[in-house]
């Protein structure tokens, strides 16, 4: 049976690994595994082990407690249904939603200068919506 914090660090991998745009097979050859074993750890399937966490988050170039983080013990603990936005998304994991995530990384490809004038942008079409 699966367990909640490993379900949650899966996600976090999948996420990390998405967002620099790498593949499961190019994960798993940086810390020398099997992508199919990658594919157990982001669905929660197979746990993490510690020196194994070492290892991916060194390759993702981020910190081990990057893999936690919105993972306090009430949202572990509580079974509580989620909210689910219009997209089909629970809300508070956007970046499960392909097309999201897609926006993300595109948006952090564009030059510093451009990408505040688009967030300003963003920001007053939400607000007359």
């Amino acid at each position: 049976m699966k367990h909640r914090v490993d379900v949650h660090v899966g996600k976090r991998i999948r996420h990390r690994r998405w967002m620099v745009g790498m593949t499961q097979q190019q994960l798993g050859d940086l810390i020398g595994i099997k992508f199919q074993q990658i594919q157990k750890y982001e669905t929660g399937m197979n746990r993490v082990s510690a020196s194994r966490l070492w290892d991916i988050a060194s390759a993702l170039d981020v910190p081990v407690s990057f893999f936690f983080e919105g993972a306090n013990g009430e949202d572990i603990v509580e079974q509580q249904p989620e909210v689910v936005a219009e997209a089909g998304v629970a809300r508070g994991d956007l970046l499960a939603d392909k097309e999201a995530l897609e926006l993300v990384r595109s948006y952090y490809s564009i030059p510093e200068e451009q990408r505040k004038r688009l967030f300003e942008l963003a920001r007053v079409l939400s607000d007359a919506a």
